[in-house]
Order: structure tokens, then sequence, then C-alpha cells
């Protein structure tokens, strides 16, 4: 009855509506002990700040959830425990898309601090609601805020939303799943959803019996209701921001295994994809046990008293770990401390139907989500702009975790692409540091971009190198102790490091003597080591507060080499008015000479700087194994001397080495610093290349380059450029077999390299394939997985094939099958087929997912067929599309740079333009650019500028070695 009077009254009084001028910026309003009924338009909407005030902290959430798969709507009530700092009358916390029905104020026993109806404002452009209290809220007391909502299941992929799955039978059925990061549990519940704002949690969920519910902690009681209902109340959480937790109603099966340690993990799935978990949960038991050793950090976690004023209730220990596969999910996987939710080709590992690659990436992305329950969920950045704590290291550990539990799968030959990925991104004017301001919903969202992610992992992998493995990881452990159930900064990261760094200053020294430093490097450190330590935060700051990638030119003078540094742009020239001013950075240089097997170091800290190598030596190869994230431009006959080596004796340098100059050379290119035809004959010695990361970093190059002109419809070059990269590379082409044998790297360069084959039309490709695709319709047999893509390419060509890999698209129930069919489907030259593809995905949604529409867009965007198509999909539904996905998602970033990669005239420039500024001006509720349409258009430069500068000398290039 209470609850009823409370919506009456406020709808009457009109106070759910958001004040015009908010008020109050960074303290609480003037406090009053009682206050007169309240009219309409009497109160103001207290806090005009995105982020909120400080002076009320969350302490514990009792969370009561109630979802109807049937209604597709849930209801719920929460109970938050609050501490209160400053007298006020106010609290504000965060709430979007909910109908708050009822708000009430107890005190620290429960008890009612007013009778009277509170009123609830709600700001929707900050996502935030404002409880007035009669009666003021004394500092240094707790209260209750009791709250009592609804909302319906979210359609897209955030909040508390609806998924589905079809079974085998065609029955579709519902569940209800979570996404909270970074700006999402308040679509779930009211909450104080910012990452600083840490707090326990106790969630009950109510369901029928035909359901299971998960959440962070294992269920602690199961109680039958009068409806017949089921109510599962977890045990309380650890102390965790609000966007790791997570809720899940369904109907999955799952299987579980137990670690060394004694740890239970389990795999969710659909019931029918129950088999598919296997792997993901022998790789998940390997691995928690891995990072257990690790970080020295047992898992799950001792109890722990966190250092405040208030004293905090804590669970005994985080939840074992639940992975779950999610039918609908936009990212590839999220690290909710102890449920940790995955789309289902992240997870899901079917031999059958996955490829060597397919299984690379469940693998790393597992590990991936593990390490974010130390880096991410134990220790927690402060606030967004720091999410590369976050991210960066977890995509680090990948390889770390990976490479020591299945050396096999090779993954240090992935590590590369992420730098590579990294410098592309950073070497436009568009990058941004790796710390930078984000404050609004949609600036948070587009942090978790390449440079938190790959550029953070790289500076690790540097600084790692720097500080040798024994220190990075005995500091990154003290990181870890030290701020366990809290939130950190860059500072304190470094301030570990520099700690664990001092007490090992004379470990270091010698080990930096013993490693060849220069002498007049090494003479400056003993000083340093002898007293005050190198200062770590000033040299980390100029690679995480400063945007952009060194390049360093490197000069031959006599027994010296002469350096220089400078930022590196692709889209700029140095004499060119653009360029940018004074950039300066602290780069630990390696490099290798002819003269020694030893790798020798130097610290670069000015703009130029020299170092004595000898001069008996004759060539010097600079960034060892590319562990320094900088480019490298040899000046005078320094390129020269390189071709001569590759071409006299490749071994002589390593694999990654071979890599490192291959994409150097190809990146000064496209910056003009460096002809195209040298960097073409640098990869002519790729015909004695053995081993698949060199070889297929060459190879994309000549693609790249392929798809450019082939798409501008510049027949000669196209021609020629197809005829050499066949004829050049037949012999590795013929080599390849049709088949999943092989080693992992085998079976990733036989794949791309089958998959560059059969598009550039050579014959043996295309009939085999085509035999293939014809035995696998007859026969209704399974391809091999490394070539199924390719098979179902080329079979899609024609109108009965393309018609019957849709009929299996349709009714296939693994999403990795689904995603080789969907990428042929896309490959069609047929235009109408194309049109049917995406308009049906854009405009239903239920034969091809919304989740994939993204890829599916950039797909047809990349079919020389499809650009001009998907490109106008994209302008068409523009404001579909945003409904469909959060404005600054990965899925509207993909769409924007999937559709846009391959322009290159300032007509498609303009094109941009004029879509992308109208609308991100009309949709974001700050005048402020996305950073997406900025890189796009970036790119698009870019490639105006390699055409101007490039055409030319491959039409020539080409047309010597055609003759």
């Amino acid at each position: 009855m209470v609850r009823f009077l409370v919506l009456a009254l406020l709808s009457l009084a009109g106070v759910t509506q958001t004040s015009a001028s908010p008020t109050q910026a960074s303290e609480p309003p003037n406090p009053t002990e009682e206050q007169p009924p309240l009219g309409t338009g009497s109160l103001s909407f207290p806090w005009s700040h995105l982020r909120l005030p400080g002076y009320i902290v969350p302490l514990h959430y009792h969370l009561l959830l109630h979802p109807n798969l049937t209604m597709l709507s849930y209801s719920g009530t929460v109970r938050i425990e609050l501490q209160v700092q400053n007298n006020t009358n106010w609290v504000v916390l965060h709430s979007k898309g909910l109908r708050i029905t009822t708000a009430t104020m107890l005190d620290q026993n429960l008890a009612h601090l007013s009778d009277k109806v509170l009123p609830v404002l709600h700001n929707p452009t900050h996502e935030q609601t404002a409880i007035f209290s009669p009666r003021v809220l004394s500092g240094g007391q707790k209260y209750f805020l009791f709250l009592e909502f609804g909302a319906e299941l979210g359609e897209g992929f955030y909040g508390f939303y609806r998924s589905t799955y079809r079974t085998s039978s065609g029955e579709t059925r519902n569940l209800a799943s979570t996404h909270f990061e970074p700006t999402s549990a308040r679509m779930a519940f009211p909450c104080f959803d910012e990452p600083s704002f840490k707090a326990n949690y106790s969630v009950s969920i109510r369901r029928s019996r035909a359901h299971i519910a998960l959440s962070n902690m294992p269920v602690e009681q199961t109680v039958v209701l009068d409806d017949g209902l089921m109510e599962d109340r977890f045990a309380v959480s650890v102390r965790m921001s609000s966007y790791l937790v997570a809720f899940i109603v369904c109907d999955f099966r799952s299987v579980s295994a137990t670690t060394a340690s004694g740890v239970k993990v389990s795999v969710y799935a659909a019931p029918e994809k129950w088999q598919h978990t296997h792997y993901a949960l022998k790789a998940a038991v390997k691995l928690l046990e891995f990072y257990e050793k690790y970080f020295n950090i047992k898992y799950p976690l001792p109890k722990q008293v966190v250092e405040t004023k208030v004293i905090i209730e804590v669970a005994t220990s985080p939840p074992p770990p639940d992975l779950v596969a999610i039918p609908d999910f936009q990212a590839g996987a999220m690290e909710n401390w102890g449920l940790i939710t995955f789309r289902e080709t992240s997870l899901l590992y079917d031999p059958a139907t996955s490829s060597g690659s397919d299984r690379v990436w469940v693998t790393m992305v597992i590990a991936h989500e593990l390490a974010h329950q130390w880096f991410g969920n134990l220790v927690t950045m402060q606030w967004w702009n720091d999410i590369w704590l976050n991210e960066g290291f977890a995509r680090y550990m990948e390889y770390i975790s990976v490479n020591a539990t299945y050396p096999k799968l090779r993954v240090e030959d992935y590590l590369v692409d992420t730098c590579f990925a990294a410098i592309g991104r950073d070497s436009l004017n568009s990058s941004r540091p790796i710390s930078s301001a984000a404050e609004s919903p949609t600036q948070i969202e587009e942090m978790f971009d390449t440079v938190s992610y790959n550029k953070g992992a790289c500076v690790l992998h540097m600084l790692r190198h720097y500080l040798t493995d024994q220190v990075f990881q005995s500091g990154i452990v003290r990181y870890l102790r030290r701020y366990s159930y809290s939130n950190a900064h860059n500072q304190d990261l470094w301030d570990s490091l520099a700690n664990v760094r001092r007490s090992f200053k004379l470990y270091i020294f010698y080990y930096k003597l013993e490693h060849c430093y220069s002498s007049r490097q090494a003479a400056k450190n003993a000083n340093l080591y002898a007293g005050e330590h190198l200062d770590l935060t000033s040299m980390m700051n100029t690679w995480t507060l400063q945007t952009g990638v060194p390049l360093v030119t490197v000069t031959r003078q006599g027994s010296h080499l002469l350096l220089k540094q400078e930022r590196f742009l692709r889209t700029a020239h140095p004499s060119d008015p653009a360029w940018p001013s004074l950039f300066l950075w602290h780069i630990p240089l390696t490099y290798r000479t002819d003269t020694s097997t030893s790798i020798h170091r130097h610290l670069m800290t000015t703009l130029t700087d020299s170092v004595d190598v000898g001069e008996e030596v004759g060539w010097v190869k600079v960034n060892v194994d590319m562990a320094g994230y900088y480019l490298v431009h040899y000046d005078g006959s320094g390129w020269d001397d390189l071709i001569q080596l590759l071409k006299d004796n490749h071994t002589a340098l390593t694999f990654m080495d071979r890599t490192h100059l291959i994409h150097n050379a190809f990146q000064l290119t496209t910056a003009g610093r460096l002809s195209l035809d040298k960097a073409l004959d640098l990869i002519g010695y790729l015909r004695s290349e053995s081993h698949t990361v060199p070889l297929l970093e060459g190879l994309g190059y000549l693609e790249a380059f392929y798809r450019i002109v082939e798409r501008r419809d510049i027949p000669d070059v196209t021609q020629n450029l197809r005829t050499y990269i066949l004829w050049y590379f037949r012999d590795v082409i013929d080599r390849q077999t049709w088949s999943d044998k092989g080693s992992v790297s085998e079976r990733r360069l036989r794949s791309e390299l089958l998959s560059l084959a059969c598009h550039l039309g050579d014959l043996p490709c295309l009939k085999q394939a085509q035999r293939s695709f014809t035995h696998w319709l007859d026969s209704n047999s399974t391809l091999p997985a490394d070539v199924a893509e390719t098979v179902y390419s080329v079979g899609a060509q024609e109108d009965t094939g393309w018609a019957s890999l849709l009929q299996t698209y349709t009714h296939s129930l693994s999403e990795t099958h689904k995603h080789k069919i969907l990428s042929a489907l896309a490959s069609s030259r047929d235009t109408n087929k194309l049109t049917r593809c995406v308009q049906s995905s854009i405009l239903e949604g239920e034969v091809i997912r919304t989740q994939d529409l993204d890829s599916l867009i950039a797909m047809v965007a990349r079919n020389p067929r499809g650009h001009h198509l998907a490109w106008s999909y994209v302008q068409k539904y523009w404001s579909t599309l945003v409904d469909k996905f959060q404005l600054g998602s990965f899925s509207i970033r993909n769409i924007i740079i999937g559709t846009t990669a391959q322009f290159s005239s300032t007509e498609e420039l303009t094109e941009v333009r004029l879509l992308i500024f109208p609308w991100q001006y009309h949709l974001l509720s700050e005048a402020s650019q996305l950073r997406v349409t900025e890189v796009a258009m970036d790119n698009i430069q870019k490639n105006i500028l390699w055409l101007q500068r490039n055409l030319g000398t491959l039409r020539s290039w080409l047309d010597q070695q055609i003759d």
C-alpha cells in the first residue's frame, strides 16, 4: 500500500523530472534538519558533475532481483548501506532506464528517518538519480537507502539484458544475462557506478524451477517461495567495483574440475553446446594454476581487511570462477569476478569445426580474463583514464601465461602483431596517450581501444625487458599485494616497481655490465645505482602520458652510431607544417652487430645521442627482437647493408628481427621516409624464408597494396601485382595441403596463404577449393577447419552454393562454424546477395544475430563488389546502428573503421566528414568528437598519401619484375 501511495504522490508532485540547471558543484547542498512538504518544482537536481560526489560511500548492497523470462521484464529491490562523510540531505547515485517506485532512508538500526515521501529526482543526461531526505544525514554515520525498482530486460548488450538461443528442434529459449563494464551497472540497479566505489554485494535471485541462477558468489541457500518460485541467495561477495557484478538466469549445463590448490572451476553453455566446453575447462584450470604461482597470490585469496577509516565487511574469499558462454554478447569476454562471461566463439571449442587459430583465440581470451581476476578485480584502476592498468596488463599476461602453459601454440608469434597494431594507431595524428582524460560514458567506452590494450601490453613488454623478468615479476606482485581490494593509479605501479628495483640495484648493475651496455651508459648507471635509483616515473611518463610512437634514426659515422629520436607519423612529413612539436621519450635501446652475439643496451634520454660500436662492425640491427616500442630508420647505407644481409644469410637475424625490419621498412614508405622499391627489395629474400611470421608479414603488405589498387580499379597495377605474388610465392603455395595437419604456425600459414591465392584467382587453388566444396555438399562431411572458410568462399560464388551455405548457417549450432560461413556469404560477387545479408541483419537480426552485424558490414566492405554497398547502408541506417550499439562501443568503431579502411580519395574523405560530424554533434550530449571518426579520417588521409607517394614507384617496380 505504501508503495502505490509513494508512486501517486511522486507523480502529482512532478519531482521525477530533471532540473534544467543543477545547482551544486563539489560540496553537498546545505543540509537542513527538517523541511516542509515539497510541491511541484520546489526541488532542483543537486549535482552538476558527471562524476558522483565523494561525501557518501557505499559499503554493502543487498540486491534482490526477479526476472520474468516470459514477460521479458524484471523487478527488484536494493538496500544500500552507506557511510556519510559530510552532513547532507541528498544521496546522489546512478540510474539509467529504471523505474524507481519507492525510496526510503533508514538509520543504522533500520528505523525510518521520515514518514514522508522521499522525492526521487532524475538527471538523464548524467544518468544520475538523487534522493532527498527531509532529515539531515550526519557525517560520520551509517545509513541505509532502500529502493524498489523495475525495468524491461534490455534488447541490446548492456545492463541486464535478454539473450536467446535456438535448439536443434527449432525452439527459441530465453535467458537473462548482464554486461556492466564500463558504465552499465546503473542500467540494472541503482548504484554508485564508478570503479572507486568498491563495496560488498549480497545478491538474491528469484527464478522458476526450469532455470538456474548464477552470480559472482556461490549459492548459499535456496528457498522455495509460496508461489512455487525458487529464490537463490548467494554468499556475500568480496569488495568490488559495480562493473564487476554479474548475474545470469538460464537453463545451461556445466562441466567442472578442480585446480591443484583446490579451486573449483566450472564452464557453462547451452545444453546442446555443452560438449564443446571441455577444452575451455582444461585451459582454465591450467592457466589459473599458472597465475597462482606467477603472482604468488592464491585464488581464492585470503580474507583481507581493507585499510580505511570504515570497517568493511569482507567475504571469506572471492568466488570460484565460473566461465559462461552467452549466445548474444557484444564483446569477446568480460571478467566479472567469479562469473566470467564470453561470446560463444571465445569459449567453445569444437575440434571438428574450429581451426588452429580458433584454438589460439579461445586460449588467449581465457588467459586474458583470468589475468583480470588479479589485474582489474583484485586491484582496480582509480578511474577509467587508467583502464590500461587493467587491459594492458591482461593483454600482456596472455602471452606470458599461454607461452608457459601451451608452448606449442607459439603465441610469441602473435605478440608482434599486437605491437604492430598499436604502432598503426599510434602513428596517426588521432592517437592519444595511454592514460587519457575520459568523463562521459561515451568517452569512457572509447578508452577500450588499441592504445589501452595493445600499446599498454607492448610498453609493459619493453619495461619487462628493461627491468629484467625477476624485477618485473616481483614488482607487480608487490603492486598487487599493496593495493588488494583497492584502487590504484599509474604512479602506484611505478612506485612498486621502483621499490623492488632499488632492492635489486646491485644485481641489476652487474647484470647490465655483463650484458654489454655502452661504457658511457654503464658508468652513468654505476653512479646512479650507487646513490639514487633511476627515475622510473619520469621514464614511464614519457610512454603513458605522451601521445605517439618514437622513430629512432640511426646513422653510421665511423665507429659511432648517431641516434636521433622524433615522433613517427604516417600522415605527415618533417617538411610539412603539420609536423608535431617536440616529443621526447626515454628509450631503452638495444642493438646487435655482426661482431658479437651479445645484445647491447643503451638508455636514450635526449633528442640526439651516440654509441660507440667499433670500427670493425659491418651491420647493426637496432631494437633486438622488437623488445622496444619504437621504429628504426637506417640512414645512409644502413638499409642497403641489411637488404644484402637478408639475401646472403637471413638466419643471421632472428625471425623476430626479420619481421621487425619488414614492418619498419613498409611503415617508413607510407610516411614518405623510405622509397617503396627499397622496401620491396628488402622482402626479396622471402623465397628463402621458412618461418611463418616474417613470411606473412611481407605477404600481408603485398596483399594490402593489392586490395587498394583493386578497389581503385587500377587494372595494370592490379594485374601485375597479382601475377607477381602468385609467381613469387608459387613454391610455398604449392606446398600447402588442404588439411588440418601440422603445427599451429604451419596451419596458420596454410589458412592465410590459400585464402589469398584463391582471392587472387589462382587456378589450382580455385579448382581444389571447388572440388572440396562439391564433396562437402554431396557427402555432408566436415571440411578441414583451417581451409573451410576458403572453400566456402569459393563455393559461395555460385547461386546454389550460396543458398546451401545460407541454409547451413541458419541451422548450425556452432558460432565458430557460422562465422566462417558468414565470411563466405559476404564474399559473393552478387551485390543482390550482399544486400540481402546486410539489410536483413540490420532490420531483422534473426538469421544473422545483431552481435555479428558489425563484422558482417566490415566483411562486405572488404569485398571489392561490396564496399560501396556497405558504406551506403551505414549512411542510410546510421541512426539505427547507433540505437543498436552504444555510441563509442567497439561495434560502432568496427563499423566506421571497417567501411572506410580502404577509402583512398578526397571525395570519400568528404563523404565521411559529412556523415559522421552532423550525427555525432546531434547524438552526443557534449559537442566533442568521437575519437574513432578522427581515426577513420586519418586512415583515409594515410591511404591518399600512400597512393600519391608510392603508386608510380610500385608500377615501375612491377614492370621491371614482370619483364
